[in-house]
């Protein structure tokens, strides 16, 4: 049952973002941005906890549950740093995720050609 849930909600996070790119004008660029944005702003208010919980994966592997992740451990980094944890606390929380992104992009990079756009 737990994959179904995480199917479903994850599914709908991606609907949403396909419905932005065909009726609107903004850039996918935009798009991601606004879902890490959202992914914060519903972390630091405490309701995408209950999506979290909900949903495992579903709910952590979009772009959203990045932004959730940020905010979590930025909330956290300040209960045990003070004022210090709003700047180490993202830094914390987001390192495993921007790694694995860093590594993935180099190794494509070595194993694929590039080629020009025209």
């Amino acid at each position: 049952m737990i994959f179904l849930k995480a199917f479903i909600v994850g599914g709908l996070i991606c609907v949403i973002g396909q419905i932005l790119i065909d009726y609107t004008a903004l850039t996918p660029a935009k798009i991601l941005v606004a879902f890490v944005v959202a992914g914060v702003i519903l972390g630091g208010v405490g309701v995408y906890q209950y999506v979290y919980d909900f949903a495992g994966a579903g709910a952590t592997v979009p772009l959203t549950g990045f932004g959730y992740n940020l905010a979590k451990g930025t909330k956290e980094a300040i209960e045990k740093q003070g004022l210090l944890g709003v700047i180490t606390g993202p830094f914390t929380a987001g390192s495993a995720g921007i790694t694995a992104a860093l590594v993935s992009g180099l190794i494509v990079s070595f194993i694929s050609k590039a080629k020009d756009k025209s």
